[in-house]
């Protein structure tokens, strides 16, 4: 008997990335207009970015089928393993809800964890996971853990435009255009699990001090805990300059930094051309 994890495609895992690791991957559906797509499997990121940039309207997440999970709770059981689900956070989608529908026949080998978290802070939280996997802790030990770790994850990303909150109705089109005009770059973090407005700055180097202060508010990088930079968009430029600017972070990290590109989940809110970060506080 084997304990899985399995996650679903908020978390920024890519299909290949998934079989490589062991995970089990579940997509995440996403609509633009009538058109429906599964999250990393049919639809790329770069993909995504290029629906995004062309449509008016922000794209819809839908929760993943009560009987999706079933069918894969059903084959976890019938092998004899366990397994451990998870999601993204119930703040942002349906999806837990849906998982917690189908739990209710596996409850003797199915757990259920909301990460309260998505992107690059689901995407840590599922590595831990599978530490605790490597290192033979039991399924209730690995749930009671991941829960008290969700809560020491911060996640803090600069975005490069205000049109996408625009577009999101966090701000209305007046606070948008003076702010685009001003080259006011918002702060946004994951707290109580959902997107949250943290600050603005003047530009993007303010505002990658502002993303500096915050790491070192919260301590520092854990660096004997998985962490994650990530950048929304087509490239990774902006967010390599600011590593290199950024270089007293991580000079006592001695392996290439873990870089992700964030998908539709960070990207409808973010838009192209964000960075930011996820780690555990120390």
């Amino acid at each position: 008997m084997s304990i899985k994890i399995i996650t679903d495609s908020g978390s920024e895992f890519t299909p290949e990335e998934a079989e490589q690791r062991g995970l089990i991957l579940l997509p995440i559906n996403v609509r633009f207009d009538q058109e429906e797509y599964q999250a990393g499997f049919n639809l790329t990121n770069d993909e995504f970015y290029d629906k995004l940039v062309e449509t008016d309207t922000l794209p819809k997440t839908s929760a993943i089928a009560p009987g999706i999970y079933d069918e894969t709770f059903e084959a976890i059981q019938e092998a004899g393993d366990e397994a451990i689900y998870i999601s993204i956070t119930s703040e942002l989608s349906g999806t837990m809800q849906s998982a917690l529908i189908a739990q209710e026949d596996y409850e003797d080998c199915i757990s259920i964890v909301d990460s309260r978290l998505a992107a690059a802070g689901q995407y840590i939280l599922v590595e831990q996971a599978l530490m605790y996997v490597s290192q033979g802790l039991s399924r209730q030990e690995i749930v009671e853990r991941l829960e008290e770790d969700r809560e020491h994850i911060k996640v803090i990303a600069l975005l490069d435009t205000l049109e996408y909150l625009k577009k999101g109705g966090r701000i209305n089109a007046a606070t948008a255009a003076i702010g685009n005009m001003l080259s006011i770059k918002p702060v946004v973090i994951f707290d109580e699990g959902i997107v949250k407005l943290f600050g603005k700055a003047k530009g993007s180097k303010n505002g990658q001090n502002k993303l500096m202060q915050f790491v070192r508010d919260h301590g520092g990088i854990n660096f004997d805990r998985p962490f994650a930079l990530f950048y929304s968009g087509y490239s990774d430029a902006l967010l390599q300059k600011y590593i290199e600017d950024s270089y007293e972070l991580y000079k006592e990290y001695s392996h290439e930094l873990p870089v992700i590109q964030a998908g539709p989940v960070i990207g409808t809110y973010a838009g192209p051309g964000a960075i930011g970060f996820a780690f555990f506080e120390k």
